[in-house]
């Protein structure tokens, strides 16, 4: 099993990832006008980045735009736990016992989420 990045606080936040989907010119304008406010691109390998570290209405919102931009445009959306980087000033989740099961239940991708392991 994988377990969460350790930072000195044992903080961390979700990074989501949106691969950019191949589109004709009005297509691909409208992804960079639903993402460009909310996420930075990497040409380099084609993907959006946007961290969150908390559940609340600005993070909320962010996730559904993500969502909502992959469904519209036919890619998804991964999200990640990682540590949480240096220059970042928001907020951040904590490390949880209940929250790193169930993060790490998603990492064990031979076994749907409803299957946790007995602890």
């Amino acid at each position: 099993m994988t377990s969460l990045p350790n930072s000195p606080e044992d903080a961390w936040v979700l990074e989501a990832t949106i691969r950019t989907a191949p589109a004709a010119n009005p297509q691909w304008q409208e992804q960079l006008d639903r993402l460009r406010g909310i996420a930075s691109y990497d040409p380099e390998t084609q993907t959006w980045h946007a961290r969150l570290g908390a559940l609340d209405l600005a993070g909320l919102q962010l996730l559904q735009a993500l969502f909502d931009t992959a469904r519209v445009h036919g890619t998804g959306v991964r999200l990640t736990p990682v540590a949480v980087p240096a220059h970042w000033e928001g907020p951040a989740f904590t490390r949880e016992p209940d929250v790193d099961a169930v993060l790490e239940a998603q990492a064990d991708h031979g076994r749907p989420l409803g299957q946790l392991p007995l602890v």
